[in-house]
């Protein structure tokens, strides 16, 4: 299977292209964002709408194991649809996660509205990053673009994702997949601290997002701040190449290896 999820009614067949960095029978982040998103984008609505806000609790390590798929609306307007999405991996809750739809319409703004242009690089622009000492198998379905910084090198970076492996079998990768997918990546982009004496992995993840974003690339502009007592936050704008569209951030935990 060369996509990262099978969906069959609620059960879902994973990977092992699925796996992070951190564990080998642990997936990364970006997987269980790109099914909640999906599952999502499933559930029907009264109206056009598109997501706003996706919010992931990773309650705990999410296995690269079958998952069973759940889904309930919470609230349902004429304007807004408030979805839950639950992973599970043998009756144990893995991830619990909302996402807000808003309804799609048209208007034609101000000259003042206008979204913040990118002044950075775009990714013809950028240095291809090749981020080889990562052993993560879900960077390997991915393409990095460097505009500033590196990949998992200390300070804050810029770094444009392409997701090039299909996430789920049989369906395309929607837009708001693609800006959870690279929005994951937050900790790695502004990493603070050296990979190899410390982990940092995120405990959850909220995306929010002005537009729908357009084109393949998204480009996470990042920085970290790490506490002195085992927390910390990564936290992204994220832009395609028509200009910045939302924000990401993580909660870390911070452990010595």
């Amino acid at each position: 299977m060369d996509a990262i999820f099978r969906v069959d009614g609620n059960r879902v067949t994973t990977s092992p292209h699925a796996a992070g960095p951190w564990d080998p029978g642990m997936q990364h982040g970006s997987a269980p964002a790109s099914l909640v998103v999906w599952a999502a984008e499933r559930i029907a609505t009264p109206v056009p709408m598109q997501v706003a806000r996706v919010t992931i609790d990773l309650m705990r390590p999410v296995p690269v194991a079958p998952l069973t798929l759940e889904t309930e609306v919470l609230r349902e307007g004429r304007k807004i649809q408030l979805c839950a999405v639950r992973l599970l991996a043998d009756g144990v809750l893995t991830v619990g996660a909302t996402v807000l739809k808003i309804k799609s319409q048209v208007h034609q703004l101000p000259p003042e509205a206008a979204e913040p242009a990118l002044e950075l690089p775009g990714p013809d622009q950028s240095r291809i990053e090749d981020a080889e000492f990562s052993s993560s198998p879900f960077l390997t379905g991915m393409s990095l673009r460097a505009a500033r910084g590196s990949f998992g090198v200390p300070g804050p970076g810029a770094i444009w994702y392409r997701a090039d492996r299909p996430l789920v079998e049989g369906f395309a990768i929607s837009q708001a997949m693609r800006a959870v997918v690279a929005a994951d990546f937050c900790n790695g982009t502004s990493a603070v601290l050296d990979f190899r004496q410390w982990t940092f992995l995120n405990a959850d993840l909220t995306v929010s997002m002005a537009r729908q974003p357009v084109g393949e690339w998204i480009l996470l502009d990042a920085e970290s701040w790490i506490g002195p007592d085992g927390a910390g936050l990564a936290m992204a704008r994220l832009a395609d190449v028509r200009g910045y569209f939302g924000r990401a951030i993580q909660s870390l935990v911070i452990e010595k290896r």
